[in-house]
């Protein structure tokens, strides 16, 4: 098998069916799959075999679609990395995975081509022109390179929050298996519209975005950088049927000033992951939007969707919802035994989803993978149905005086204010109770609050070891490049 074959099964089906359009610009199915048999060619001319891995630093723009079918054509591995990434990053990403190859867009060649040149990576701009002239000087390579199933396809680099980035090496059965369960988890078509507004360089924008709307023979509409008001502009455009974000990409929709202006009455399906949905900004979001929001759960290391709240079954708000097919989950404790309803545990997995492992690192995929089932660092519970919430990351639980705090629960507090646009709830070293409770807000344009004001808000709610003693208000909190929320960035004051 090959994952390229989704897109060669589209082309043969519709071949005139738009595949993916930037704007002005459209790629129909048959000249996309034409684009990505001259990349193969191109590389093979320049020496890449199966199993070769080829890297990819491309932003949103068709050119990732053919380059990213073309490497998978081949039998070779993509690695897709953050076109942000600075030179010393990629030359860690090309060493590490030993890359070949790499493609980079023309306004990121400044940062990449001396750390290609020191690992001794070939380096290939991508630009509009230049490139595809390069690209029609090859002859396309109608061959498909069979691979095992089990072969990895795409190595996908955590972020590296706890130490060292990993290559989480995906397989075509991983990959294939996901997509082909998001295509029934969206009730996506050929006349599916999804607007691409997250990164395709990431496992939910690739996988949920351009592996499932090709898969389908649907339309994938770009954004290059989100904007919440050029994405409401292109709902009403291209009338998008489906909506794949993060949480903040809601909240940025939700209170753009001029998103009365725009008719988003063509949204079907709006899916939500990557962090964990506040409750309050869901119920905004849906009653501005008339639409309803699916929020499910997964990570690089799962391809990436592991479970889902299911468009045919009850939805619980503030729930990440039940496996998808194929995958089983479980909340299990320190021991890896397994809880019982209610009890919070670490979330584990397994299924097709989950990895081959991490790439060159045996001992950190034996820890990360144990009797079959990955262990996310996730904590989470179930209900008497079999759902599953998220209650936090294991290290972003705050110990204040020996008591767990979840930050979650507070954000959630925090969320209901009529001030509060986002919030982050972090922990603050203190030499009495070894952390203390802070919380990094920003507010909605043209209302005021104060840290005060929050704090007794918050207070009111919650236990009285929970309240964040220190709230500090910015104009933004730091994000990451699909929108989320990331903490270890977040600058904290000191703990009196």
């Amino acid at each position: 098998m090959n994952l390229a074959q989704i897109l060669s099964d589209s082309a043969s089906r519709e071949p005139e069916q738009i595949a993916i359009k930037l704007d002005d610009f459209e790629l129909n199915y048959a000249l996309l799959d034409q684009a990505a048999m001259r990349v193969a060619s191109l590389l093979r001319s320049r020496g890449v075999e199966p199993g070769d891995r080829v890297a990819l630093m491309v932003p949103n723009v068709p050119q990732f679609a053919a380059i990213y079918y073309g490497i998978l054509r081949i039998g070779a591995v993509v690695i897709p990395m953050n076109v942000l990434n600075k030179r010393r990053e990629v030359e860690f990403f090309l060493k590490d995975s030993g890359a070949k190859l790499v493609f980079v867009w023309q306004d990121f060649c400044s940062e990449a081509e001396p750390a290609a040149a020191e690992v001794g990576s070939e380096c290939i701009t991508v630009d509009l022109q230049q490139f595809t002239q390069m690209l029609f000087g090859q002859e396309p390579l109608t061959e498909l390179v069979e691979r095992d199933p089990s072969d990895t396809a795409v190595m996908l680099y955590t972020s590296g929050t706890t130490g060292t980035p990993k290559g989480a090496e995906l397989s075509h059965t991983n990959l294939l298996e996901n997509c082909s369960a998001c295509v029934g988890l969206f009730e996506m078509g050929e006349g599916t519209v999804v607007l691409g507004a997250l990164p395709l360089f990431h496992a939910f924008g690739q996988t949920c975005g351009l592996n499932t709307s090709v898969l389908a023979g649907g339309m994938l509409t770009l954004i290059p950088r989100f904007d919440p008001s050029k994405a409401l502009e292109i709902i009403q455009r291209d009338k998008v049927t489906v909506f794949e974000g993060v949480p903040t990409m809601y909240g940025a929709m939700l209170h753009a000033p001029d998103r009365a202006h725009y008719d988003a009455s063509s949204l079907q399906v709006c899916a939500s992951g990557g962090a964990a949905m506040p409750v309050e900004l869901m119920r905004a979001f849906e009653a501005a939007f008339e639409c309803k929001i699916l929020e499910g759960y997964g990570l690089s290391e799962t391809s990436p969707v592991a479970s889902f709240n299911h468009p045919d079954r009850e939805r619980k708000p503030g729930s990440i919802g039940t496996p998808i097919r194929g995958v089983e989950m479980r909340i299990v404790d320190e021991s890896d035994n397994e809880l019982a309803a209610g009890d919070i545990g670490e979330i584990v997995i397994r299924g097709d989803n989950v990895m081959n492992g991490y790439w060159g690192r045996p001992e950190a995929t034996a820890a990360a993978i144990r009797d079959g089932w990955f262990h996310s660092g996730d904590l989470g519970r179930t209900d008497e149905d079999g759902y599953f919430f998220i209650v936090d990351r294991k290290k972003d639980m705050i110990i204040r005086n020996g008591f767990n705090v979840y930050p979650r629960e507070i954000e959630e507090v925090l969320y209901g204010h009529p001030a509060i646009r986002e919030a982050a709830v972090v922990g603050i070293p203190h030499d009495e109770f070894g952390e203390e409770i802070g919380a990094a807000v920003s507010l909605k344009e043209g209302v005021d609050a104060t840290p005060e004001d929050l704090r007794e808000f918050v207070k009111e709610q919650v236990a009285a070891y929970k309240y964040p003693r220190k709230i500090w208000i910015v104009d933004e909190l730091p994000k990451g490049p699909t929108g989320k929320i990331l903490k270890r960035e977040i600058v904290r004051p000191t703990a009196d």
